[in-house]
C-alpha cells in the first residue's frame, strides 16, 4: 500500500511519527514522507536520525489551513494524523487551545485533504474519546466524529477518511515506563490506584496495526486493535523490581480502567482477526465491510479490566526488554 506513495504525517517529530518512518523506508518504498509539524528543533533532530532523500520536513500548525493547503499540494496520496494535544492537565488548563488543535485542526485537515484529492486519510484516536472524562478525551471523540462524518461531506470526491483508536503505547512520550525508571533508584514508587489496569500495545506494533489498516478501509470505520491488558502494579514491579509503591489516588480526569468500546458502541460493532471494526452510527453512505467478519453480541465491551488478554510481571518484562526499554 506504501510503495511509490507520497504521505504525509500530521504531528510526524512524535513517537508514532518515528516509528512510522522507521518501518516505512525499512520495509517499504515510498515516493515521499512529508513530515507536517510545529517545532523546527524535533524536525532537524529527526533529518538527522533519518538521512533519507524520500522525506520532507514541512513546518506547518493543524491549526493553519492554509499552511496545510500548501503542505498538500505537491500530491499526497495518504495522509495520518498523529497531531494533537494529549497533556490532560494542560488541556483542562487551556481547554480553547485543545479545542482549536485536536477539532479545528481535525476540520482543517478534513478540508484540505479533500481539496488536494488525497484518497486516503487514517486518524489517530485515544481510549480516552470512549466515554471521555476529560477534555482531550471529548476533543478528540468530537475529531473522530468528524472525520467519520468527513465520507458524506467529501460527496463524489476521492477521499475517504477512517479512525484507529488504541490504548497507552510504550515508548511514547508521557509513557509511565520512564517516569517509574526516574524513581525507581528511591525505592519507592507512585501508585495511583492498586486496582488500575491499561491496554497495552508497542509502537511497532501500532504502526504496523495503522499501516494494515489501509487496504481494510472504505471510509468511516473505527478500527480497534485487540491488545492485552497489565496491571499498574505488575508493570511497576516489571520496570522497578523490589521497589515499594505508595497509593497516591487517582488524579483528576483519570480512569481507573480504560474502555475502548462501551456497550452502546457494539450496536454496530464488528469482529475480524486481529481487530474490532466499529461502523458509523448514522450510515449516510455505504460501507462494504471486508470478507470474513461477525457481529458481537449485545451489550459487548471491550474494556481493560474485563479483557481476556493479560500480560503479567514476566511478560511485561520480556516485551521491555524485546523493545529495548529495560535491561
Amino acid at each position: 500500500m506504501l510503495t511509490g506513495k507520497s504521505i504525509l504525517v500530521t504531528g510526524g517529530t512524535g513517537s508514532f511519527g518515528k516509528a512510522f518512518v522507521r518501518r516505512a523506508l525499512r520495509e517499504y518504498d515510498p515516493h515521499k514522507i512529508i513530515i507536517y509539524s510545529r517545532d523546527e528543533f524535533k524536525q532537524y533532530q529527526m533529518a538527522q536520525l533519518f538521512p533519507s532523500d524520500k522525506l520532507r520536513f514541512f513546518i506547518g500548525d493543524v491549526r493553519d489551513e492554509k499552511r496545510l493547503y500548501r503542505a498538500l499540494a505537491g500530491g499526497v496520496d495518504y495522509v495520518i494524523h498523529a497531531a494533537a494535544m494529549k497533556h490532560v492537565p494542560a488541556s483542562e488548563y487551556n481547554p480553547f487551545e485543545a479545542v482549536q488543535t485536536n477539532i479545528m485542526g481535525a476540520q482543517n485537515l478534513i478540508n484540505t485533504s479533500i481539496d488536494a484529492g488525497v484518497q486516503k486519510v487514517v486518524a489517530l484516536s485515544t481510549d480516552k474519546a470512549c466515554n471521555p472524562v476529560n477534555l482531550y478525551g471529548a476533543t478528540k471523540l468530537c475529531s473522530d466524529k468528524l472525520f467519520v462524518a468527513a465520507n458524506a461531506y467529501s460527496g463524489k470526491m476521492i477521499t475517504r477518511f477512517s479512525v484507529v483508536r488504541y490504548g497507552n503505547v510504550l515508548g511514547s512520550r508521557g509513557s509511565v515506563v520512564p517516569f517509574f525508571q526516574k524513581l525507581a533508584p528511591t525505592g519507592e514508587l507512585p501508585i495511583t490506584d492498586e486496582r488500575m489496569t491499561r491496554f497495552w500495545i508497542t509502537l511497532p506494533e501500532a504502526v504496523k496495526f495503522v499501516i494494515n489498516s489501509f487496504p481494510l478501509m472504505k471510509g468511516g470505520e473505527l478500527f480497534i486493535p485487540k491488545i492485552p491488558s497489565m496491571r499498574i502494579t505488575d508493570l511497576a514491579q516489571a520496570v522497578a523490581p523490589g521497589c515499594s509503591y505508595k497509593v497516591i489516588g487517582v488524579r483528576p480526569g483519570e480512569k481507573l480502567h480504560e474502555m475502548m468500546i462501551s456497550s452502546d458502541d457494539s450496536r454496530r460493532l464488528f469482529e475480524m482477526g486481529d481487530r474490532y471494526i466499529k461502523l458509523p452510527d448514522f450510515p449516510f453512505w455505504q460501507i462494504q465491510l471486508p470478507e470474513g467478519v461477525k457481529p458481537v453480541e449485545e451489550g459487548f465491551e471491550y474494556a481493560s479490566n474485563t479483557n481476556t488478554q493479560w500480560l503479567g510481571i514476566e511478560e511485561l518484562k520480556n516485551v521491555l526488554q524485546q523493545e529495548g526499554v529495560v535491561e
